[in-house]
């Protein structure tokens, strides 16, 4: 014998015929099966777009009960799972044990082309991008494309100038947490990336990065006029200005254009008078720092060429 299942919405209704005594229910509309009737119920809401379940304070809508109760911990701030390591807490289970791949090492999601390994399906389905090329989210202002929807949040506040992470000691505000995590260690002097070669530390993975080809010799960017190679691709940027003659960088006071950025500014201090570099034995002052280490050849008796 049956027992029947009516699913309705505004535009549309159904009825599921489940059958009792048997250990699966299974979905009219997708053939998923599930073990209770409660289960495929709220499985069922993702055909009929059903949220029943309203969050008190920002009134966002969820399918299940479950899902309410973890959002709500966003405005109790209750993290109720806490790592048996570094003691971090979570609002939810599921961050919990994706964090703690981050001690156990463990990447249970490998890439089936460069058998890269991964420790969240979210990053496999990421990562899977680079080998097909795929960039599904699309920016409506400029077109540009990106691999995953988070990317394309961030890249939309150039357009909105929304910046919604700000630094709690100077109110410096950012368009992504990375950037304000970043920026925190101008106040901590954190530098958390080492290099192993020479111990310098730094405060960016980036610089540490570009840093440690001093040691390696590699030098990744190459001008496609003249096959000069760089470290870095800023450099290489720069460089190219020399073949197309770009000159992007304007004095605001009488217009003369720069190739560097950092040359407009040693030229502005004509207009402005500011000469930031001392010499520590005669207190003359200078505007440019190479102008400062030529003066300082006359005390240390060497030539000036």
């Amino acid at each position: 014998m049956n027992e029947q299942l009516n699913v309705r919405n505004d535009e549309w209704s159904y009825t599921c015929d489940i059958p009792r005594g048997e250990h699966t229910y299974s979905c009219e509309l997708c053939n998923k099966a599930f073990r209770q009737k409660g289960n495929l119920i709220t499985h069922q809401r993702t055909h009929t777009g059903e949220r029943p379940y309203t969050c008190d304070v920002c009134n966002k809508a969820f399918s299940n009960k479950s899902n309410l109760i973890i959002h709500q911990r966003i405005h109790t701030g209750e993290r109720r799972y806490t790592c048996d390591v570094c003691y971090k807490a979570y609002s939810n289970k599921s961050n919990l044990i994706i964090h703690q791949r981050i001690h156990t090492g463990e990447r249970p999601y490998t890439c089936d082309v460069c058998n890269k390994a991964l420790s969240q399906q979210s990053s496999l389905t990421k990562h899977q991008h680079i080998h097909t090329g795929e960039r599904p989210y699309m920016c409506d202002v400029c077109n540009k494309a990106f691999i995953d929807k988070r990317s394309l949040i961030t890249h939309q506040r150039i357009h909105t100038g929304e910046r919604p992470y700000m630094c709690n000691l100077c109110n410096k505000a950012f368009i992504d947490k990375r950037s304000v995590i970043t920026h925190q260690r101008i106040h901590s002097g954190e530098r958390p990336y080492t290099c192993d070669v020479c111990n310098k530390a730094f405060s960016h993975k980036s610089t540490l990065t570009t840093h440690q080809r001093i040691h390696t010799g590699v030098r990744p960017y190459t001008c496609d006029v003249c096959n000069k190679a760089f470290s870095q691709k800023s450099t290489l940027t720069t460089h190219q200005r020399l073949h197309t003659g770009e000159r992007p960088y304007t004095c605001d006071v009488c217009n003369k254009t720069f190739s560097h950025k950092s040359s407009q500014i040693t030229h502005q201090r004509i207009h402005t008078g500011e000469l930031p570099y001392t010499c520590n034995v005669c207190n003359n002052a200078f505007s440019d720092n190479s102008s400062l280490l030529t003066h300082q050849c006359i005390h240390n008796g060497e030539s000036v060429m």
